[in-house]
């Protein structure tokens, strides 16, 4: 099978491999049961991937950093460090030494080979669950070009956690943000592209303008965001592999912003101001006339597909604070789902985003000066808070819906804008690392 990304990264090849398991492969995961914000991490062990020819050396030892960074960071893996092995992994085909593993506690271990040759780079691995003395699914063999050897690494870290938590992996993905530079009264604001770890950052737009709230397309190819370039907010659209921009067709006397892509990818919904009012409207990307979805005299902004494509949820003062509220994706009667609990009655909600697995909404909640990023069910039910601080805003979710990635900035003249990254649970909070400071950002699909 052949997968292409074109401009992030070249051809990528994946196959199944022949392999001869010294004991019988097993299809069921390893037994990760997350319930709640408190786990046990699993203990695995990741032997230094073996170098199967001579210029393959660095390579080897790069993928074994990335693939042990993926799985460390979920904070649901720990791994055993190399000096506590008991065994010592030099060939491939060697068969795994169980007991040895089992001594140091190790439930799963991740062996593998690199060999390059001709700019090109090939990985093998293979995943064993210690405790059945099995291995964990089949062998696989992935290829690419040198220049793509991080996303080779992503895409075994993938294999390893879908197989062990029985979830969709999410690695093997990018994030598209803010990137600001300048003090905080005159930022400078361009759009960035990066792999979902910091890496690889690629610069989308220059700073002569004010760019804001990229969003990915369900498909990973597109970008739309709001820009300033014509001194007032409109919506452009961005092909990810060219990189050239169109801005989409405007109404006189309006101004356009918080653009998001339906499910299909065949229109989008926004907002539209006119005399003061904002109401959501949606267009077809090739164009077409626009049709409006709500009609208040209320401020109704931020809106964001279900994942079948059938409701929006979207954010509304109708009720006379900010509140959350879902429609049909075609317009009708909203039905207000959040409803501040006790301790929070004066809570204000927006910028909501619904989950891609279709189960959650993750929100921002003012109150007392403080934002959080929460989530609740779909009807408002089960709401949790996951972060606080001086500014949390903008949540956008991994490509499983395990993870949230969000905007935080600090106080102050000298304060700025931060990508922090948060687990549904609440727990794992991180700092995305980021050139400079970042905002704005949102996850893409996993690359194909």
């Amino acid at each position: 099978m052949m997968f292409r990304f074109v401009r992030f990264a070249l051809a990528l090849a994946v196959v199944t491999l022949p392999f001869a398991p010294a004991a019988h492969a097993q299809s069921g995961p390893l037994r990760i049961e997350i319930t709640d914000g408190v786990i046990e991490p699993l203990p695995y062990a990741l032997p230094r991937f073996v170098a199967e020819t001579a210029e393959a050396g660095q390579y080897a030892a790069d993928i074994s950093q990335v693939i042990a960074a993926d799985l460390s960071g979920t904070g649901l893996f720990r791994e055993i460090p190399e000096s506590a092995h008991i065994s010592r992994v030099s060939s491939f085909d060697a068969p795994l030494a169980y007991a040895d593993w089992k001594a140091i506690n190790a439930q799963a271990v991740i062996t593998g080979a690199v060999a390059v040759s001709g700019g090109r780079v090939t990985v093998k691995f293979r995943l064993y669950d210690v405790y059945s003395g099995q291995q964990l699914g089949e062998g696989q063999q992935l290829a690419a070009s040198t220049g793509s050897w991080r996303r080779l690494a992503h895409k075994v870290a993938d294999t390893a956690y879908s197989r062990i938590t029985g979830e969709g992996g999410y690695f093997d993905s990018r994030v598209v943000f803010v990137s600001e530079s300048g003090p905080k009264n005159a930022r400078q604001k361009r759009l960035a592209v990066m792999d979902y770890d910091g890496a690889n950052v690629q610069y989308l737009t220059d700073s002569s303008t004010i760019v804001l709230a990229p969003r990915f397309s369900y498909a990973g190819d597109k970008v739309i965001y709001t820009t300033y370039e014509t001194g007032f907010p409109r919506i452009k659209l961005l092909d990810v592999a060219s990189v050239a921009a169109t801005l989409l067709p405007e109404q006189p006397g309006t101004m356009t912003f918080a653009p998001r892509f339906s499910p299909d990818g065949g229109s989008i919904v926004y907002s539209l101001e006119q005399g003061g009012n904002t109401d959501i409207w949606r267009m077809g990307v090739g164009g077409g006339a626009p049709s409006r979805l709500t009609n208040t005299p209320a401020i109704e902004t931020a809106p964001s597909y279900s994942p079948d494509g059938s409701r929006i949820v979207f954010e509304s003062d109708r009720s006379g604070t900010q509140q959350l509220y879902v429609m049909p994706a075609g317009g009708g009667e909203a039905t207000r789902i959040s409803f501040p609990q006790a301790g929070y009655e004066r809570a204000r909600y927006g910028t909501p985003v619904w989950s891609p697995r279709g189960d959650l909404i993750a929100f921002t909640m003012q109150l007392q000066g403080k934002f959080h990023i929460g989530v609740m069910r779909t009807d408002g039910s089960e709401q949790r808070l996951l972060t606080t601080s001086f500014l949390d805003e903008g949540p956008t979710w991994s490509p499983n819906g395990r993870v949230i990635m969000f905007t935080r900035e600090t106080a102050g003249a000298s304060g700025g804008a931060q990508l922090y990254s948060v687990d549904i649970s609440g727990r794992n909070l991180r700092v995305v690392p980021t050139p400079g400071a970042a905002s704005d950002p949102a996850w893409s699909p996993l690359l194909p």
